[in-house]
Order: structure tokens, then C-alpha cells, then sequence
């Protein structure tokens, strides 16, 4: 990609999706902490019961400027996938003035992958 022409950079819309916790981590975190001070307030964390406790959201750029963000429930699967790109992908194109000739770059996440993309 390095020998491409700053002109093809002005036809490519890069995309990619992320997950933000509004309570913490996802993760299993670890706390070390002296023997009968497992109640102290510096070792616990909050929680949220029955509640995702945050949002995904995916977006798109390109040199031109930003695309659509579109806010999410649930998991991004490959089926959803499609879904967003269909709704906002073609579109953000547009807006950005880039048109329906454009390149399209992601990342190597496996639901990026499936092999039927109608847009």
C-alpha cells in the first residue's frame, strides 16, 4: 500500500466496529490484596446485574471526513454485519462525495469475512 497514489487514498472508506463498557471491563479482573481485606472499598468493583452495560457502535472515515456511527444491541455477527453495511455503508460513501467507485478497507475480524455483500 505504500506505492499507491495519494489520489487512490481520496476513494478509500475504512470501517471498523467497537464495543464501549459503561460500567468496566469485560474481563476477569484481578485484585491483590492483603489476607481480611477482601471487603476493603479499594478492592471491590461494581457491577451491573442483568444489563449489558454498554454500546456498540461502528463508524467509517476516509479522507474526506467522517461517515455515518450507528449504535448497535446484541453481538455484531456476520448477518448483522451486512445489515450495517448495507444501511450506512453506500450511503456514507455518498455523503462523503466519494460515490459508488470506492475502496472499502476493514480489518481481519472473521464476521468481515462472509463472502456475500450486497450493497
Amino acid at each position: 500500500m505504500l506505492n499507491k497514489a495519494e489520489t487512490y487514498w481520496n476513494n478509500v472508506l475504512f470501517a471498523d466496529e467497537s464495543k464501549f463498557n459503561i460500567f468496566g471491563s469485560d474481563r476477569r479482573i484481578m485484585v491483590w490484596r492483603r489476607k481480611n481485606e477482601e471487603l476493603n472499598p479499594k478492592n471491590l468493583v461494581g457491577t451491573v446485574k442483568y444489563s449489558c452495560g454498554g454500546v456498540l457502535m461502528w463508524g467509517c472515515m476516509s479522507a474526506s471526513g467522517l461517515g455515518n456511527l450507528g449504535f448497535f444491541d446484541g453481538i455484531i455477527n456476520h448477518v448483522l454485519y451486512l445489515n450495517i453495511l448495507r444501511d450506512n455503508l453506500k450511503l456514507s460513501a455518498q455523503n462523503l462525495g466519494i460515490g459508488n467507485n470506492f475502496v472499502f478497507h476493514q480489518d481481519n475480524d472473521p464476521k468481515h469475512r462472509t463472502l456475500n455483500v450486497p450493497l
